[in-house]
C-alpha cells in the first residue's frame, strides 16, 4: 500500500448544500473544516471526521 493510499480521503459526498448554521448537509463538515481539510494533516482530518460523525449523530438524535 502506498502513501497516497494510506492517506485519509474527503468525505464529501458532492451533495454540498450548507444549513443556517454553515454545516454541510452531505457530510455535516462545518465550512471552516471543508476550507482547512487540504492543508490538515492526517490527524487533523481524522479530528475533522469525528466531529462530522458526532454532527451526523446528534442530528439523526434531533429527528427522533
Amino acid at each position: 500500500m502506498t502513501v497516497k493510499e494510506q492517506a485519509i480521503a474527503s468525505p464529501c459526498t458532492r451533495r454540498c448544500c450548507l444549513d443556517s448554521q454553515d454545516i454541510c448537509v452531505g457530510c455535516y463538515r462545518s465550512l471552516d473544516d471543508i476550507l482547512a481539510w487540504g492543508s490538515e494533516n492526517d490527524e487533523g482530518k481524522q479530528a475533522i471526521l469525528d466531529k462530522a460523525q458526532y454532527r451526523k449523530v446528534e442530528s439523526f438524535q434531533q429527528r427522533k
